[in-house]
């Protein structure tokens, strides 16, 4: 770096001395915290993994960014909040992202260029953007010791808003957008990331949830056949296509179920109950459960609803659920195990608000696909960093915002002599004994 980019400049003098700064600081990173990161990717191993599905056409003689090099600085500079590729221009040469990638910070070759990227983004073809998009799944099915004996995998679309004419976006009236509606599927209640499929601006059919289902079934049971797949999602997904095909093929799930009048004339007598009940005594809330059998006109069998009633002062509402579990109270299905896919919004969020996973804006679909699935692998990264800080610190469950505030940006002075590499940290730091701790941690075989 040299002291000659930018000339000094002044601020208000304090306590009658005068405040001067130019940024002639020499080798010192404000990304100090991306050590970590790649702690975590050397643990988790998935730029490696995502590697080995991307095409290299290159020649060999002249290449000089390997692809797994190429991916550990887009996903540690997603984890660090530079979510455009052009970001790496200026972060291909800073000391700390050099040293994360495993090159020394002064005589190393720089990182990789946007255009670079780029091309990366670019070159998949079809079946490769399938393989990438299944090793995210083998990525989650790695990070268990054995294969358990059962998942709940909750499925939800999200708004990705177009910035353009890109390929699958489309207009939808209910977000008033031009929009993808990518599907996300996480193991909620590990926090863990299964897949996310870039797909056109509109609801899915039954059809499309039903291929979806089938694909990821059969892909997660080649590695784990005995395992049990319970499969959660609102009412986008309770499609008969879709509720017929995991009926016959050994796969549970349970879906919000949209409320119709023959539906709702059903649990007529227990809705009556639950709002006499709050009005004789004069209650602000009381709720009911009731369970039925039902079968709309586009389905070929009776399946078994479960309604929420709840009467207010304001009226009454009725939620249902639709699932193929046979065992299980209607008050534990609805308030346990089926509100707790409120927790994958939450992880939606983590995923796009704060990873800028919904910075698709290449015009290729099989490119945004394969920037959703670089992002994912940051969303890995960070989830590995917070895997490792000690459950009774307050980042141990703290959002991806608050750990890069806390523990990515923290500037860095980095020194190169001929025998090491020193980072120097600030010692106002506040989270300096934290810190000091996770190398260690991350270090740790079998995982925090």
């Amino acid at each position: 770096m040299t002291d000659d980019t930018f000339p000094a400049f002044s601020f208000p003098a304090v306590q009658g001395k005068k405040v001067t700064a130019a940024f002639d600081g020499g080798r010192i990173s404000s990304d100090g915290g991306v050590m970590l990161l790649a702690m975590a990717e050397r643990r988790l191993g998935v730029a490696e993994r995502l590697a080995r599905c991307f095409p290299d056409r290159r020649d060999p003689a002249r290449i000089a960014h390997t692809l797994a090099d190429m991916i550990r600085a887009r996903i540690f500079a997603i984890g660090c909040g530079y979510e455009d590729a052009d970001d790496l221009d200026f972060l291909r040469s800073d000391p700390a992202f050099k040293l994360a990638c495993g090159r020394l910070p002064d005589t190393g070759r720089d990182l990789c260029s946007q255009p670079t990227l780029s091309r990366l983004e670019n070159a998949p073809t079809l079946r490769d953007v399938i393989r990438l998009t299944y090793a995210l799944v083998d990525q989650w099915m790695a990070s268990y010791d054995k294969p358990p004996s059962s998942v709940t995998l909750d499925i939800d679309d999200t708004c990705d808003i177009a910035h353009g004419h890109q390929q699958l976006s489309l207009f939808n009236a209910h977000y008033d957008e031009r929009c993808f509606l990518p599907i996300h599927v996480y193991d909620t209640e590990q926090s863990r990331p299964v897949v996310m499929i870039l797909r056109p601006g509109k609801t899915p059919s039954g059809v499309e949830v039903r291929a979806h289902l089938r694909r990821l079934t059969r892909h997660i049971r080649k590695s784990w056949p005995e395992t049990r797949i319970v499969f959660r999602g609102d009412g986008h997904y309770a499609r008969p296509e879709a509720m017929a095909w995991c009926e016959d093929h050994g796969v549970d799930y349970v879906f919000g179920l949209p409320g119709t009048k023959p539906l709702s004339k059903k649990v007529d007598e227990m809705a009556d109950a639950v709002r006499v009940e709050r009005a004789l005594d004069d209650k602000d809330v009381v709720r009911g459960y009731a369970e039925t059998r039902h079968r709309a006109k586009s389905w070929d069998r009776e399946r078994r609803a479960i309604a929420r009633i709840e009467a207010t002062r304001l009226g009454l509402d009725i939620r249902f659920i639709v699932t193929n579990l046979s065992h299980g109270a209607p008050q534990w299905l609805y308030d346990s195990l089926y509100c707790a896919r409120g927790q994958a919004e939450n992880l939606i969020k983590l995923h796009k608000t704060q990873l800028c996973s919904d910075r698709t804006s290449c015009r290729s679909a099989l490119a945004n696909q394969v920037r959703l699935v670089l992002h994912t692998a940051a969303y890995w990264l960070m989830l590995g960093v917070r895997d490792a800080i000690p459950s009774p610190r307050d980042l141990a469950k703290a959002e991806f915002s608050t750990l890069r505030l806390r523990l990515l940006k923290i500037a860095a002075r980095v020194i190169e002599t001929a025998s090491r590499v020193r980072l120097a940290f600030a010692a106002a730091c506040p989270e300096a004994e934290l810190f000091c701790s996770l190398p260690a941690a991350l270090l740790m075989p079998g995982g925090p």
